[in-house]
């Protein structure tokens, strides 16, 4: 028998290849934030911010009697308002780590700061536009929970909200600046002719309904035109009045059944009532189940409410919550004694810093839970129906919201010994900034809710 010698018993003397370069990340679309008014807010003035519109007067219905003066009319006054909310995050990493591996991982996290710097803000751009009041659903249907497979984005949708802007006079990009424009006849300017000038109003969608849009041939001829005339990142062109955007960064909601009684792992989540372990009095309780998604924070799968739960507690009752075995969320847990919950649970599970301290958030998947008692006041996202997948578009004039700074962003890289760590052992890498988005008119700006013919996964 001849002797060989083969590669795995040597494996102890392999040096193992690493690439220099890393891999990209996948890439992201931000693009409301730039929408938004660029306003500030005064230090040493407080933490908010009000803007103050007054709305015309009623116009008169009859003439004048001779020597009789009007009855005349109030000034109408309409305030908005806004709290500055101070957003920032940290990494963390030992010296150890940063010079014994590859690829230095103190450059790595100064460039995922950034990035999550960047992310925050437009994602709590598009939860602030999500309280917007304004809502066309598709087909027109009369809520969220009432769409189905096959409500997609059509151009009727999007002339019934550009209709609706132009109606109530919603202020145009490149329009108009005056409240009543006077239109002088004659030969038009040059300038007019230019579709980069042209009036316009703002869409932002996913994918999934640009896809949809894009099957629509009237859609697709008026991209092409207008391709080589685009103002924004990522738009996809002009079409009725409106431009469009797109960004994979834009929310969009799953539905999910109601928790199932009587514990266990399951796709919905489960619960079980007791008389002990907690401070809920004897009574009537409803529980409400959603799942946010664990890199964005987005409520996406949210859940039906439960029945009506029984607890005997009489002052010290509690209900076990097995969270639903859905990967890729972390979930929050909402508790009332009303059957659309508007308040999370309180669970010894949850967050020990921070102002959702003891809330029912950021649970694993199937992963059992007590609620103890009802917690801080906070609304879930209005569930679509059991799998059905609802993605909003963002329609929006001119000032429609803002983006009000009290405290500019700032990035620290602290990489020096000091008195908490006089080895320097530690490097961390952080951002915070002291902001938040206002609706500076809710007339100014619509959402069209749709469900989609394309899938957001493969396969």
């Amino acid at each position: 028998m001849v002797a060989v010698n083969t590669q795995t018993t040597y494996a102890a003397d392999v040096s193992n290849f690493i690439q220099k370069e890393k891999l990209p990340l996948v890439q992201r679309q931000l693009v409301l934030y730039q929408f938004g008014q660029s306003l500030r807010l005064p230090k040493q003035r407080g933490l908010s911010y009000q803007a103050t519109r007054y709305d015309r007067t009623n116009l008169p219905l009859a003439p004048l009697t001779e020597g009789v003066p009007p009855t005349g009319e109030t000034i109408p006054i309409a305030t908005v308002s806004v709290t500055a909310q101070q957003w920032g995050d940290t990494i963390t990493v030992t010296d150890i780590a940063d010079f014994s591996i590859e690829h230095p991982l103190f450059v790595t996290a100064k460039d995922l700061i950034a990035m999550n710097a960047q992310e925050t803000l437009e994602r709590n751009t598009a939860n602030a536009l999500m309280a917007n009041t304004q809502i066309n659903y598709v087909n027109s249907r009369g809520a969220r929970a009432s769409l189905v497979a096959g409500d997609v984005m059509n151009s009727h949708e999007v002339g019934r909200m550009v209709t609706a802007l132009r109606i109530i006079g919603a202020a145009e990009f490149n329009g108009q600046m005056e409240e009543d424009s006077k239109v002088t006849a004659g030969k038009p300017s040059m300038a007019s002719k230019d579709p980069k000038g042209f009036s316009h109003y703002v869409a932002v969608c996913r994918p999934e309904v640009e896809a949809d849009l894009r099957e629509n041939s009237t859609v697709v001829l008026a991209w092409a035109n207008s391709d080589i005339n685009r103002l924004y990142n990522n738009e996809l062109g002009y079409w009725a009045g409106v431009r469009w955007v797109r960004s994979n960064m834009m929310p969009y909601f799953v539905g999910n059944a109601a928790p199932n009684n009587g514990g266990g792992a399951s796709d919905e989540g489960s619960y079980t009532a007791a008389s002990t372990g907690g401070s809920l009095a004897a009574g009537t309780y409803f529980v409400q189940i959603v799942g946010a998604l664990t890199q964005l924070g987005y409520e996406t799968l949210v859940g039906a409410a439960s029945g009506s739960i029984t607890v005997g507690g009489s002052g010290s009752g509690s209900i076990s919550i097995t969270t639903p075995n859905v990967t890729g969320y972390n979930y929050l847990v909402y508790l009332d004694t009303v059957a659309a919950p508007v308040h999370l649970g309180v669970s010894s599970a949850g967050p020990s810093v921070g102002p959702l301290a003891g809330q029912a958030v950021g649970i694993a998947p199937n992963t059992t839970i007590t609620l103890t008692s009802v917690g801080v006041s906070r609304t879930p996202p209005a569930a679509p129906a059991e799998d059905v997948i609802v993605f909003p578009t963002f329609v929006f004039g001119k000032d429609a919201y803002g983006q009000v700074m009290l405290d500019d962003m700032k990035f620290y890289f602290l990489d020096k010994a000091e008195k908490i760590d006089p080895l320097n052992q530690l490097y961390m890498v952080g951002w915070k900034c002291m902001w938040n988005t206002i609706i500076l008119n809710n007339n100014f700006m619509g959402r069209i809710e749709s469900t989609s013919n394309f899938s957001s996964a493969f396969g």
